[in-house]
Formats: structure tokens, C-alpha cells, sequence
């Protein structure tokens, strides 16, 4: 009996370690992001219920920084064979990673080659055609997309005899009413902010206008800006002119300009619809929400804008094991339950269609006002050549300089058309400089 015991305990032992072997863990999966404060614990969300719903592999999300650090830190890594198998990369350096072609492992070949059910048609076609190749096979998975709309001080416009339930629609209608709420005192009209990727990249794809030559970037490297355009020109002029009299005033670059409309400063103000709810938190008076405005004069305006924000790469390089659960994973974030709770939860655009009809279905936009104008506008029309994104080379820095010049524009240095004419010679140098570094030629 005693040897029948011993020979129970030992088997008994030996199955618990069986159990606590490391050959039964899960295979850890690093995936690198530029997501803090809320935005990072939700995203962290969505890996834990990843996780908690297999037990084969474990996301393991890392916070590395702002968007340009996270890709930098990815690059680095790569070199020394310590990237992980999935980075958070911005709209603008989408073409910086596809010429990075023996590092990254498009995402369709990914999810062909592990067998997981994937549709990139179930995507908005103005946020999968952004990621996507000349044969519209996604690279990258859409994750955080967002687009710029128009918000505006419902109080302020009262105060200033303006319709506070309608918003401004076109260019001049914004003209007029911020004439108005500067009559009444306002320290300014309107603001916008991301000058560039509002006034130039949205302004250019609401009007149907191309950027740059070459399907704006996206059938070659050889583009070369167009954003020097009478309508652009006239566009950029009449923004100087209002600046003037703080009409219109220029607030900085990136979200710089937010707070001035939190506070009150500007009636109206132009900004991502990722920030809608940071607005409203901050917010002390009722936001009134509009679609991003256009001149009526142009042709086929408005048309449809485009979206910034980021996808998610995967690289090579890595354990063959860690593929299956990032194709998982991925395969995971497509769901619409998925989707729609990220949409509602941040603020982001609903990016599959399936995740928009789930969140008007649970009567999310009733119950939240204005969330659903970014959907309507990126979905406006079907996007063209013009409208479906801008690929090009060092476009962070293409950027910089567009928006240098515009400054020099708003505050009397250059005339419009002088400012972009010098914005597209220094830009299309940067371009050159990216094509000839590129291993495509």
C-alpha cells in the first residue's frame, strides 16, 4: 500500500509539472504602439481580451513613444534582429514602410498564408485603398483612423444671432458666421489644426483635387506636388486675408489650436474627429458638429475626405510560431463587435461597414450626437485618384515644409501663390531625395 502511495504521489507530481511546463505556454507576440493615456488602456483592452479568450498566445503591447519614435525604435530594432512581430506606424510614413519591402510581411500574404479568414472589402474603400497595393491588396491592417470635421460653440453662435442648429456648410458661410461671432466679441472665428493635413490633403481630396502627380504618389515614387493650384492658391489667399482681422486664426501646428475652442476663444474650429471626445469632456458650453467645408464654386465638391491615424505592420524575421497568432490577432481586431466597441470607445471611425451598422444598430449615434458626421463624409462618395489618400515619400518632412510656407502665407511674408509655389520646388527636392535612396531603382 505504501509503495501504491508513493507511486500515486509521484504521479501526481509529475502531471503538475507537466502542466507548469513552459512547453504548454502561450507564445508571446510583441506588439510596439504610440498610444498613451486612454487610447493606450484601451488598446491594451483589446489585447487582454485577446488573450483571455485562447490560451495559445499572448499580445504583449508596449508603449514606445510618439508615432515617428515608435517607427524609429522598430527600425533600430530590426538591424539588431530584435523587432517585434507587430508596430503601430502613422498614415505618413506608409510609404517609408512599403519601400522597406525585406522588413515588412504584407498583411494579406499573412493571412493567406496562415489560412485565417480575411475580407479587405469589408473596409471603408477611403481607409483600406490609403493601405492598400495598385491591386488592392492591404499591406498593413487599418487599426486608428480618424478624419478632420468642423465643430463649433452652439452658445456663441446664439450669442451672435447665428443658427446654433445648422451648421456652416461651405467656405464662405464659415466666412460669415466668423465675421459675426468676431462682432460679438470673440477673440477669434474660426481655427483649425494640423494646418497641412486639414487645409491641404483634406482641402485637395474634398475638391477632388490631386496633391501630387502620379495618382498622388500612389503609382510611383517619381511624383511631384501639384498643391500650388489656383483653387489651393485662392484657398490659402483668402485664409491670409481673414487672418487680418482673427477671422480666421492661424493657432500652430498639430492639435495646438484645440484648446483655443475649449476655452472659448474661437467659435468654430476645425479639427480630427478622433478628438470629439476630449472636446467634450473639456468643453463647458454645447458642440455643434459639421462636415469639413468647401467652396461651392469647384466642380464636383464636396466629394469625400481622407483619413489620418495609423495601421498595424507586421515584420519579418521573427518565430515562425508567432505568425498563426498574429493572423489571430488580427483576424481578432476585424471582428465588428470589435471594431465598434473600439469606435465608440475612442472615437475613431468605425473602419469596416459591418462595425458601423452594429454601432447604429445599439443606438450609439442617438445617443451621441454628431459621431456619426465622420463616417457620412469619408463615405460621401466613392473615393478617386484624388480622394483615397496621399502616398509620398519623407512626407513627414514634405509636411514640414508645406506647412512652413503656409505660415509665411498667414501672416503677410509671402502671397499665396509665391508661398506654394515655393512649398512644391522644396518639397518635390525632399521627394527626389527619398526616390533615389529608394531600392526600387
Amino acid at each position: 500500500m505504501k509503495l501504491l502511495g508513493r507511486v500515486s504521489q509521484f504521479l501526481g507530481v509529475t502531471c503538475a509539472l507537466a502542466l507548469a511546463s513552459p512547453a504548454l505556454a502561450a507564445t508571446d507576440i510583441m506588439f510596439w504602439h504610440a498610444m498613451s493615456g486612454e487610447l493606450g488602456r484601451q488598446l491594451e483592452k483589446l489585447s487582454a481580451d485577446f488573450n483571455a479568450q485562447q490560451s495559445d498566445y499572448r499580445i504583449v503591447p508596449a508603449y514606445k513613444g510618439s508615432y515617428t519614435e515608435t517607427v524609429n525604435a522598430a527600425i533600430f530594432a530590426f538591424r539588431s534582429r530584435r523587432q517585434p512581430a507587430i508596430v503601430q506606424v502613422n498614415d505618413v510614413a506608409t510609404a517609408t514602410m512599403i519601400a522597406a519591402r525585406g522588413a515588412i510581411y504584407p498583411v494579406f500574404e499573412l493571412m493567406r498564408e496562415e489560412h485565417e479568414p480575411f475580407s479587405p472589402e469589408a473596409y471603408l474603400p477611403a481607409v483600406a485603398g490609403y493601405y492598400a497595393d495598385s491591386a488592392g491588396h492591404l499591406l498593413s491592417l487599418p487599426f486608428n483612423a480618424s478624419t478632420p470635421i468642423l465643430y463649433y460653440n452652439k452658445k456663441m453662435f446664439r450669442e451672435a444671432g447665428l443658427d446654433a442648429e445648422t451648421p456652416p456648410k461651405t467656405w464662405p458661410e464659415v466666412g460669415a458666421a466668423a465675421k459675426r461671432l468676431r462682432e460679438k466679441g470673440a477673440v477669434c472665428g474660426f481655427t483649425t489644426s494640423w494646418p497641412s493635413w486639414i487645409n491641404v490633403e483634406n482641402f485637395s481630396a474634398f475638391h477632388n483635387l490631386p496633391v501630387s502627380t502620379r495618382s498622388n504618389g500612389f503609382d510611383g515614387l517619381d511624383a511631384a506636388l501639384t498643391v500650388n493650384n489656383p483653387v489651393l492658391a485662392r484657398h490659402v489667399a483668402q485664409l491670409a486675408e481673414w487672418q487680418k482681422d482673427k477671422v480666421f486664426d492661424y493657432s500652430g501646428r498639430g492639435a495646438s489650436a484645440e484648446p483655443r475652442f475649449q476655452n472659448g476663444e474661437c467659435g468654430i474650429f476645425i479639427g480630427s474627429s478622433a478628438t470629439r471626445a476630449d472636446i467634450i469632456a473639456n468643453s463647458k458650453f454645447e458642440v455643434g458638429y459639421g462636415m469639413l467645408p468647401y467652396w461651392p464654386d469647384v466642380k464636383g465638391a464636396p466629394q469625400n475626405s481622407i483619413v489620418g491615424g495609423a495601421t498595424l505592420w507586421v515584420l519579418r524575421d521573427r518565430p515562425r510560431e508567432e505568425y498563426k497568432g498574429v493572423a489571430k490577432f488580427l483576424a481578432f481586431l476585424s471582428k465588428p463587435e470589435v471594431q465598434a466597441a473600439w469606435h465608440q470607445n475612442t472615437g475613431y471611425l468605425p473602419i469596416t461597414r459591418a462595425a458601423f451598422d452594429l454601432t447604429r444598430a445599439q443606438g450609439f449615434y442617438e445617443r451621441h450626437p454628431g459621431s456619426i458626421i465622420s463616417f457620412r463624409q469619408v463615405a460621401l462618395k466613392p473615393p478617386t485618384e484624388n480622394s483615397r489618400g496621399v502616398r509620398l515619400g519623407s512626407f513627414v518632412l514634405v509636411r514640414g515644409v508645406i506647412e512652413d510656407e503656409l505660415e509665411q502665407a498667414f501672416r503677410g511674408a509671402k502671397p499665396a501663390q509665391a508661398a506654394l509655389d515655393s512649398a512644391v520646388e522644396r518639397g518635390n527636392k525632399l521627394l527626389r531625395q527619398f526616390e533615389h535612396a529608394s531600392p526600387d531603382r
